[in-house]
């Protein structure tokens, strides 16, 4: 967790409060020592971000899990749409 935190030039507690607040649970090492894979790192640059520009940390994380979700959404709509083109080509 130091090493992250180092990182992203926050503080330990500032990574605690986004596995707290949800955004993300990081992996445990053996020893009990949080890891971090680089999605979560850049979850928690963009959480800083925003905190930063004032925006409250809970309502960062729901920003960035929202956001998250659209993009899944649109992920999932842009499949299902070239999949009823695929289908109307064939008629």
């Amino acid at each position: 967790m130091g090493r992250a935190a180092e990182i992203l030039g926050v503080t330990p507690g500032f990574l605690r409060s986004l596995d707290a607040s949800g955004l993300f649970v990081p992996q445990r090492s053996a020893g009990g020592h949080r890891r971090y894979s680089r999605y979560q790192l850049r979850l928690a640059q963009r959480a800083r971000d925003l905190a930063d520009q004032g925006t409250a940390l809970d309502a960062a994380c729901r920003i960035i899990i929202l956001e998250d979700q659209l993009t899944e959404a649109q992920r999932i709509n842009t499949q299902l749409q070239r999949r009823i083109d695929t289908d109307a080509e064939r008629d």
